[in-house]
C-alpha cells in the first residue's frame, strides 16, 4: 500500500528531528540522557536535605528534609526505602523512595555519629557509630507496633568510618581512620576478630562481589591496601592519586576504583593483576572537593559526588567521559541508586 502524502512527510519530519537530536547529544555530552533507569539519592550534607534525582532526565523530582549532616545512603533490598545516616546527630532517617517521604526515624542512642550504612538482605540495617566507636545493629520492624531493637558491637578504636559486610552476614569490616586500622567483627558473635593495621589514616573501604578480598583506601599515604578475607593477611598495596578518600569496586569484581578527591579524579585498578591500570580525570580540580563514588547497577557508569560544587558527575567508565553532571543540594555526598518497581 503507497504512503499518503501527509503520513510521508509526517515520517520524513519525525526523523529529521531523530537525526538533530542524535547530532546535538553526539556534540554536546550533557545532552546525551544516561541508559541508567531509576532514582539517584543525595543526602546533602551541608543543607540538610536528601535529593531525588530522576536518571532517565537528570531532573531533581524534589527534595526533602532530614536529621542534621545527612551523609551516606543505604537502599533496602526491595528497592522501597532509603536509610540516610544524621552524621550530626543519633538516628537514621527513613524515607519511602517512591512517595519522596520520610516514613520513620530511628533513635539510635547512645550510639553517636552514624557514618558508613548498609541495608541488608534480611532487613538489618548496620551503621557505623563514630562517635561511640562501634557499629550499631538495627533489626527489621516486629509486631503489630512494628518496634525496632538496636544494638550495637565495639571497635575500641577511634574514628570508625566506613563499613563493609561479607556476602554470608558473617563478618563486618570498619575503617578507623584515626586508629590507622581496620577491625574484623564476628557478626554472629556480637565480637571483634581483630584490627588489622592498614596505614595512617584509612578511610575508604570495599569488599569484591565474592567476599574473598577487602580493599583500604589509606587517604594520607596514597596507598590501596587489598587483604585475603580468609587469612586476614595483607596480599597488595598500591600507590593512588592524591587523597584516596573513597574505593569502589565494580559489578562484575574485575575494577577497583578510587576516588581521588586531591586530583578529582578517579583512579582505577584490575583487581586480577591488583595493578594499577589508568586514570580519569573528572574535574581535576580538588576545590571540587570529590567525595563519594558509586557504580551504577551494571556497572558501566560511575557517579562521582563533588561536594564543592554541589553536583554529581556521571562518568563513562569504558571511554572516561564525564557524559553529564547531575544537579545536588550543598555538599551533596552520599549516594545510592533505586531501581524502578
Amino acid at each position: 500500500m503507497a504512503t499518503k502524502p501527509y503520513l510521508s512527510a509526517l515520517l520524513m519530519l519525525a526523523l529529521s528531528a531523530s537525526l538533530s537530536a542524535c547530532t546535538a547529544a553526539a556534540e554536546n555530552p550533557e545532552l546525551r540522557l544516561s541508559d541508567q533507569r531509576g532514582t539517584l539519592l543525595i543526602g546533602n550534607k551541608g543543607e540538610d536535605t536528601l535529593s531525588f534525582v530522576d536518571l532517565r532526565t537528570g531532573k531533581e523530582l524534589a527534595k526533602k528534609d532530614t536529621g542534621h549532616q545527612p551523609h551516606e545512603i543505604a537502599i533496602s533490598p526491595d528497592s522501597r526505602l532509603a536509610a540516610v545516616v544524621s552524621y550530626g546527630g543519633e538516628s537514621i532517617d527513613i524515607f519511602d523512595i517512591a512517595a519522596r517521604e520520610k516514613v520513620e526515624t530511628i533513635d539510635l542512642t547512645p550510639n553517636k555519629r552514624p557514618h558508613g550504612v548498609i541495608w541488608l538482605n534480611d532487613g538489618r540495617i548496620m551503621a557505623t557509630t563514630e562517635g561511640s566507636d562501634s557499629v550499631t545493629i538495627v533489626s527489621p520492624p516486629t509486631g503489630e507496633a512494628q518496634t525496632r531493637t538496636v544494638s550495637s558491637i565495639s571497635t575500641g578504636q577511634k574514628g570508625s568510618h566506613m563499613l563493609a559486610i561479607s556476602p554470608d552476614k558473617e563478618r563486618g569490616y570498619v575503617s578507623n581512620m584515626q586508629s590507622g586500622t581496620v577491625s574484623v567483627l564476628n557478626l554472629k558473635t556480637g565480637q571483634k576478630i581483630i584490627d588489622l593495621p592498614a596505614g595512617k589514616e584509612p578511610e575508604g573501604l570495599a569488599l569484591t562481589p565474592d567476599g574473598k578480598r577487602l580493599l583500604v583506601a589509606d587517604r594520607q599515604n596514597n596507598m590501596l591496601f587489598v587483604f585475603d578475607t580468609k587469612t586476614l593477611a595483607e596480599i597488595a598495596a598500591v600507590e593512588t592519586g592524591n587523597f584516596p578518600i573513597r574505593v569502589a569496586v565494580s559489578p562484575d569484581g574485575q575494577t577497583a576504583v578510587t576516588s581521588d578527591l586531591g586530583d578529582g579524579a578517579l583512579g582505577l585498578f584490575d583487581l586480577e593483576t591488583l595493578a594499577f591500570t589508568r586514570t580519569i580525570s573528572v574535574s581535576g580540580d580538588k576545590r571540587s572537593g570529590q567525595v563519594t563514588i558509586l557504580f551504577s547497577t551494571n556497572g558501566d557508569k560511575i557517579y562521582a559526588a563533588e561536594t564543592g560544587t554541589n553536583r554529581i558527575a556521571e562518568i563513562d567508565l569504558e571511554s572516561g567521559q564525564v557524559e553529564r553532571r547531575l544537579p545536588a543540594g550543598t555538599n551533596g555526598d552520599g549516594l545510592g541508586i533505586a531501581l524502578p518497581m
